[in-house]
Parts: C-alpha cells; sequence; structure tokens
C-alpha cells in the first residue's frame, strides 16, 4: 500500500467517524432534552437542551484530540481514557434512563444503540489510527532506506564513472605526449630540411630582387608621373560635381521652400472657413483634417472644422502619424 492509499484510508475513517458522531449526537440532544425537561423545574425546562450539548461537546473533544494523539503516536496516559469511556457511558445512561424509568426494554435497547455504536468507534477509530500512523512509519522508513539504497548505488556509479573517466584521460594523456613527442621530432627535421631550402631560395632571391629592383624603379617613375596626372583630373572631376551637388541642392531647397509656402497658404485657406453644422464630403473632409494635422490643431478643432466625428478625425490623424513614420524611417535608411 503507498502513501495515497494511506491517506485515502485515514480520510475515510475520519468521514466516518465523524459522520457517527454527528448523528449520536443529533438522537442524544433528541432523546435526553425531553427527560432532562420533566426533571427541570418550570422555570427552568429552557435550559433542558444544555445537559446534552455538554456531554456531547466532551464527545468531541474525546474524537478529536484522540485522533489527533493517535496520528502523532503519542498517548495522553489514563485520563484521556476516562474521559473517553465517562462520556460514553453519560451518553448511555442518558439515552435509556427515559426507557429504563419506563420500564421499556426495547426502548431501552433501542436507544442504546447510538451511544454504543459511538463508544465502539471511538475505540476502533483510535486503533485504526494507531495501526495507520505505525504503516506510515514504517512506509516512511522504508521509503528512507530505499532512497539511500539508491543514493548509495548512484554514489557508487559516479565513482566507477569518474575512476572510468581517469584512467581514459591518464590514458589520453599518455598518448598525447608520445604524439608530440613524434610530431616535435617530425617538425625539428622539417625545419632543418625548409632551413637548407631557404638559404638556397634566398640566394637565388637576391639576384632576381636586384633585377627586379631596377625594373620596380623606373616603372615606379613612370606611375609617378600617371598618378600625378590622375590626381589632377580626378580633383577637377570632383571640385565639378560639388559645384553641382551645391547647386542642385540650392534648387532643392528652393522647390522645397516654394512647396512649403505653397501647402500652407492652402491650409490657411482651408482652415479659414470655421466650423461647420454639416459634415463635409469625404474627400473634402480628409483634406480639411490633412490640413489640421499639418498646422497642429486638436482633433476636437479638426472635427469642428470637416463636421465628422472626432473618432473619424481621430482615425485620420493616426494614418497621418503612421505615414510620417514610415517616411522618417525610409529617410533614415
Amino acid at each position: 500500500m503507498n502513501a495515497a492509499q494511506i491517506r485515502s484510508a485515514d480520510r475515510a475513517l475520519s468521514a466516518g467517524t465523524w459522520l457517527i458522531v454527528g448523528g449520536a449526537m443529533l438522537y442524544s440532544i433528541l432523546t435526553v432534552t425531553p427527560l432532562a425537561a420533566r426533571h427541570t423545574p418550570e422555570g427552568w425546562r429552557w435550559t433542558a437542551p444544555i445537559l446534552p450539548l455538554v456531554v456531547d461537546a466532551a464527545v468531541i473533544i474525546v474524537v478529536r484530540l484522540g485522533a489527533t494523539l493517535a496520528r502523532l503516536g503519542g498517548s495522553g496516559g489514563w485520563w484521556p481514557i476516562v474521559l473517553r469511556w465517562m462520556t460514553g457511558v453519560m451518553t448511555l445512561a442518558l439515552n435509556v434512563a427515559d426507557s429504563v424509568l419506563k420500564k421499556d426494554l426495547v426502548g431501552a435497547s433501542v436507544h442504546s444503540v447510538a451511544p454504543l455504536l459511538l463508544i465502539v468507534t471511538a475505540e476502533a477509530g483510535l486503533a485504526y489510527r494507531r495501526a495507520i500512523a505505525a504503516a506510515v512509519t514504517e512506509l516512511n522508513a522504508r521509503e528512507r532506506a530505499e532512497k539511500e539504497r539508491r543514493e548509495q548505488v548512484a554514489a557508487e556509479r559516479r565513482e566507477a564513472t569518474e575512476r572510468r573517466a581517469r584512467e581514459e584521460r591518464e590514458h589520453k594523456a599518455a598518448l598525447a605526449r608520445e604524439q608530440r613527442e613524434h610530431e616535435a621530432s617530425l617538425a625539428r627535421e622539417q625545419r632543418e630540411h625548409d632551413e637548407r631550402v631557404r638559404r638556397e631560395e634566398q640566394a637565388r632571391t637576391e639576384a632576381r630582387e636586384r633585377a627586379e629592383r631596377e625594373a620596380r624603379e623606373r616603372a615606379k617613375a613612370e606611375r609617378e608621373r600617371d598618378e600625378r596626372e590622375r590626381e589632377r583630373r580626378e580633383r577637377e572631376a570632383a571640385d565639378r560635381r560639388e559645384r553641382e551637388r551645391r547647386e542642385k541642392e540650392e534648387a532643392t531647397r528652393r522647390q522645397e521652400n516654394e512647396r512649403r509656402e505653397r501647402e500652407a497658404r492652402e491650409r490657411a485657406a482651408l482652415l479659414s472657413g470655421g466650423p461647420v453644422n454639416e459634415k463635409l464630403p469625404e474627400d473634402r473632409a480628409r483634406v480639411v483634417v490633412h490640413a489640421a494635422f499639418g498646422e497642429g490643431l486638436p482633433v476636437r478643432a479638426a472635427a469642428d472644422l470637416c463636421g465628422w466625428s472626432v473618432g473619424w478625425v481621430s482615425a485620420r490623424y493616426q494614418e497621418h502619424r503612421d505615414g510620417a513614420g514610415l517616411v522618417l524611417e525610409g529617410a533614415a535608411s
């Protein structure tokens, strides 16, 4: 049985115990209250339910604390036993007293069922809970032992793995040392051969370089003349391009200024009409909203000028903002 099954059994035991306790308490109150009322002075009969409630409160204490001690595996000594049996006997006596006084054996038997069931359930519940607590303790001990065994096995496996890895590293290190020594020997022989070849090649190279040096000096003089001529032509072409660029930029600035002045006059003409009472046609309204956006007017003012709703004008303003953002991104790229 695993821990989940043990917890399920404990919950079932708790639910059944409290169901029996609740039923016995209710039955006891309904049975004992009339008996207490008949044996109470006329003016104090309203106190009749107090006695069964007190006895039932003691029953709750007995069952609840007994269950807690059983789960903890502890014992409260003799007093909890005395209280448990005393409450059980009191409940039994109070429930059968009325039938016994009337010499009704059947009634006494019927009324003794709930108290006896309560007494036996309390005792059996304690035994069950002690057994469950012992089972849980044993299960925990087994789980700890199994966990320790798995940890020990894992540690042994890790140790074996580390030992194999260490041996492999040592073997690889030995092979690497041999390989390095062999490579060093080959490299030394290769360097000696290369040195001989280099000296021979150096002698041939020096002779060739003397001849090439003379040819390079002659070619260098010719290149310098050609380079000076090319630089002169490039400077003239660069000056010409710079003048053309400045002239083009100046023309572009003039066109841009003229365009901005023209747009400013057009926006002023569009916005000079003031608020309207009816919606303008959509094409005309878009032109007015564009002019208001260019002048930096609020959305409400643009809505008054074109007669359309603030939401529609806000959407057009957002379109202009998005378009301006795309233009700025294109210019930046």
